[in-house]
């Protein structure tokens, strides 16, 4: 086994790389600077001097929903023609291909959690890129694993729960939207129950995500907490802040599927946040 991961310096690239070094799983872990994945002759070269890749895990992705409203170009590079070529190649050698996807391509007119094979419905220019590069995946090559998360947070990168805490050290006071509502999800989490899935070779579109549900707000309230904050935090509405691009009012993923296939129970999105508290206080980053 073999495997090369793309896009390892973000968070789910993060974890990804602490389950490998653990079990001594042989991988290539590659960013931008090892291996520009937009380039085709980059990719050409790479898989010349490398061979026997048995996987390739894409945690490469283009992630500010906001600015993708007007870097339409690179947001369908990234998202849309980065998992195509990649899948492409995997078909070509023979590799389980796996490749990450959004709640976000849904539209959020739902009340209950969206089901793997409910109608997709993005609302923004990042939301059209990732259904894009879903389908093409799972259209063209039946040994591909597309896994939609929601509300990731982890060591890699800068994220929610992160921002939070800074905010809440430069103020008293905070207010945080209740009208967006979804699955916070810790990517460790997603890369254990990503491995375990990719170990059982059962290809297709999964939802994973940590279990239960939350608005941001009641996020923040758990995290500020947790943390000991003594302000006071306001609920406000995502109409308040005028944002370029629009996002589900409602975006909760099932995950049952992956759930039913291993026998096993996703944690609690709080007990994510207390782990990964733990996690920044280790790295002394709280």
């Amino acid at each position: 086994m073999k495997i090369l991961l793309t896009g390892s310096n973000g968070q789910l690239g993060y974890d990804f790389k602490k389950i490998f070094d653990q079990k001594n799983i042989k991988y290539i872990a590659t960013d931008y600077k090892e291996l520009n994945i937009t380039n085709d002759e980059n990719l050409k070269k790479f898989f010349q001097e490398n061979e026997e890749i048995t996987h390739i895990i894409n945690c490469a992705a283009y992630n500010d929903v906001d600015k993708a409203e007007t870097d339409e170009e690179k947001v369908w590079l990234l998202n849309a023609k980065v998992p195509k070529k990649l899948s492409e190649i995997s078909k070509k050698i023979g590799a389980v291909f796996v490749t990450y996807s959004t709640d976000f391509v849904f539209d959020g007119k739902k009340k209950v959690p969206y089901n793997e094979d409910d109608e997709v419905n993005g609302l923004s220019k990042y939301a059209k890129a990732k259904i894009a590069g879903e389908k093409f995946v799972l259209e063209s090559y039946n040994k591909s694993f597309v896994i939609r998360t929601s509300w990731m947070f982890g060591m890699g990168n800068g994220n929610f729960v992160k921002q939070v805490i800074n905010w809440s050290k430069s103020g008293d006071s905070l207010n945080i939207v209740d009208d967006q509502v979804s699955a916070p999800t810790y990517s460790a989490d997603l890369a254990e129950f990503s491995w375990k899935l990719i170990q059982t070779e059962k290809f297709g579109l999964y939802h994973i995500t940590n279990d239960g549900i939350a608005s941001k707000y009641d996020q923040a309230k758990y995290v500020l907490e947790k943390i000991g904050w003594k302000g006071t935090l306001g609920k406000a509405k995502t109409a308040d802040f005028n944002l370029p691009a629009k996002r589900p009012a409602y975006s909760k993923l099932n995950s049952t599927k992956i759930e039913n296939l291993l026998g096993e129970k996703i944690p609690a999105w709080q007990s994510g946040v207390d782990r990964f508290l733990e996690e920044m206080k280790k790295n002394g980053e709280l």
